[in-house]
């Protein structure tokens, strides 16, 4: 029985303040993946599968060292990097499922859990539409429900905003309802408020299929989106900023 994983339905928002004001909303579903329970999501799942095609799966090269290798095993070793005890870790990825064999998912969260479940690290991993991601590494205070880590902006994601910039992470743990909110900063004021808010339901069977039908080209629709509103911001006259550096696969362990 599927115990620890989860989808979540909710939407994403991308609001930019400046030199243009800019805003955009859409529907998605994203899983909770507890990855002690893949195999067992590709045994009990029918339109799902674990490292193979099928009408909504999952990969281990899309996410960590991106060589299909085990994920788990590279999430400890980054733990290990941050000073943090990896015995007894549970280890739970938020992100967007492939739909008909694609996805981008510009944030993915992993939320790493001590034998106690108190949430212990969170690890932010970034990707942009270069096929290039960069991975920040945060530890966590223990009973706290609002999670909140800064850090500055070390990856080419958008080529509308400078390099010069500060994130701010705020999310809650995941329950009932999950919620993830950067807010982006230049050295001037505030450029970019982007969240994603969902509200869980059972991993089954009935409520993948449900989630599908309502969102059955999501994956293909995200980065047509991504693709349009960037034409967008260009049409209304802003900057284009070219990428100066390119990388594939960076991390970087953050206080």
């Amino acid at each position: 029985m599927i115990k620890n994983s989860y989808i979540y339905t909710g939407n994403v928002i991308h609001k930019r303040f400046k030199p243009k004001i800019h805003s955009f909303n859409y529907n998605v579903f994203s899983l909770l993946i507890d990855l002690s329970e893949v195999d067992l999501l590709h045994k009990s799942l029918k339109i799902f599968s674990y490292n193979k095609l099928n009408i909504i799966s999952f990969f281990d090269k899309d996410h960590g060292a991106r060589d299909g290798s085990s994920l788990k095993e590279w999430v400890l070793g980054n733990l290990r990097k941050n000073n943090i005890d990896t015995n007894d870790v549970h280890i739970k990825l938020l992100c967007y499922p492939r739909i008909f064999g694609y996805v981008f998912n510009p944030l993915s969260v992993f939320y790493v859990y001590d034998k106690n479940f108190d949430l212990i690290s969170i690890l932010y991993e970034v990707k942009n539409t270069f096929g290039e991601q960069h991975v920040y590494v945060f530890k966590t205070k223990k009973d706290q429900n609002l999670i909140q880590h800064m850090c500055k902006k070390k990856f080419h994601v958008s080529p509308f905003i400078e390099m010069n910039c500060i994130y701010f992470f705020r999310l809650l743990k995941p329950g009932n309802k999950i919620s993830v909110i950067i807010d982006l900063n230049d050295p001037v004021g505030k450029v970019l408020y982007a969240s994603q808010d969902g509200i869980k339901s059972e991993l089954t069977n009935r409520n993948l299929l449900k989630s599908y039908l309502k969102h059955p080209l999501m994956t293909f629709k995200i980065i047509i989106a991504i693709h349009y509103e960037a034409f967008k911001l260009w049409t209304k006259g802003i900057k284009f900023i070219k990428k100066k550096l390119n990388i594939k696969n960076n991390i970087t362990i953050e206080n």
